[in-house]
């Protein structure tokens, strides 16, 4: 298998993780497995007297839910998985002179420290700063390996643009935004604030005058038995949705804006689609932010607005590589 090849499976992979995340999560299940790596002291979910005994013996006063236990363990199956393709991209990368060797073992040391977050998801009951940095961990995951894609494979652009180039700016301050309304989209689900408002365009009743901005954005929300379904009382979650439907606004500005630019300064093919391309990916995840609030969050649109969310990240992260690159 070429790198290039291996790259793809495994951007593939890191996605396929990302969505089982939010599976996993919008599903409550998150907690599915009280312990980790195994669950309930077995590499499999219990499902036999015997182990459902010593399940109960362990953790009294868990009740093994197969249904939640089965998503919560698929998921730590493929992240597992992921882990070893991405041990295998460093040994390609460290036994060959042209590929790259930062780059990859930065990737390596993510995805440990993302299994440390994942295990510290489960053994802190779903802390939402835990949970967050989990979350923001994977899109930077795929992000980085995206890179790595796409240092792998020379990206020829007739004459350089000169005139494209000089977004670069424009480009890395939409990157930066957009990382900045990922982690408020990752904070809002974390609080199960995705429906403390179910109105649009604003939140319903005197929002504005109920406010919370420090206790909000907090990192630290005190000790409880478990952080599941939140801990925050309404008007926490509410400031937290409606900061994140703000950040909505001006995220989608600024990128429609570096979308307008770019199509009209470039000369190449290949960064006139990228910038229809975001213009696409922007429009679907906008539609898929709103269908949340008025449909109450179901489940197969609140994954796919996880999935948006990646896919306008590798979108903005590709613009950005394009014109940074050393002509």
């Amino acid at each position: 298998m070429t790198m290039q090849s291996l790259l793809k499976m495994t951007l593939i992979f890191t996605l396929t993780v990302i969505i089982m995340g939010a599976y996993t999560r919008l599903e409550d299940a998150g907690l599915g497995c009280p312990d980790w790596p195994g669950c309930y002291g077995h590499l499999t979910v219990p499902d036999e007297a015997h182990e459902l005994a010593k399940a109960d013996q362990l953790f009294p006063g868990h009740e093994v839910e197969p249904q939640k236990a089965w998503l919560e363990m698929i998921h730590r199956y493929i992240a597992g998985t992921l882990g070893l393709l991405v041990l295998w991209i460093l040994i390609l990368c460290l036994r060959s002179r042209d590929y790259p060797n930062k780059l990859p073992i930065f990737i390596s040391a993510l995805i440990i420290f993302q299994a440390l977050l994942g295990m510290w998801t489960v053994t802190m009951k779903l802390m939402p700063i835990v949970v967050m940095s989990h979350l923001l961990g994977g899109f930077t995951l795929i992000s980085l390996l995206l890179l790595l894609y796409l240092r792998t494979r020379p990206l020829r652009i007739p004459g350089g643009d000169p005139q494209a180039r000089r977004l670069a700016p424009l480009a890395l301050l939409g990157l930066t935004v957009l990382v900045l309304q990922i982690l408020l989209g990752g904070w809002t689900s974390s609080n199960y604030a995705a429906l403390a408002c179910t109105q649009l365009p604003v939140c319903e009743g005197d929002w504005f005058d109920n406010l919370q901005l420090a206790k909000a954005f907090s990192p630290f929300q005190g000790d409880h038995p478990s952080f599941e379904f939140g801990v925050l009382d309404y008007h926490t979650r509410m400031t937290i949705h409606v900061t994140h439907r703000f950040g909505a606004l001006l995220t989608a500005a600024l990128l429609l804006f570096l979308a307008f630019k770019l199509w009209h300064k470039s000369r190449s093919h290949i960064l006139k689609q990228s910038a229809m391309l975001l213009v696409i990916v922007l429009a679907l995840q906008i539609a898929l932010g709103i269908s949340n609030v008025v449909m109450h969050l179901p489940l197969g649109i609140a994954v796919a607005h996880n999935v948006g969310a990646a896919l306008l990240l590798l979108t903005i992260v590709f613009i950005n590589y394009a014109l940074w690159r050393k002509a």
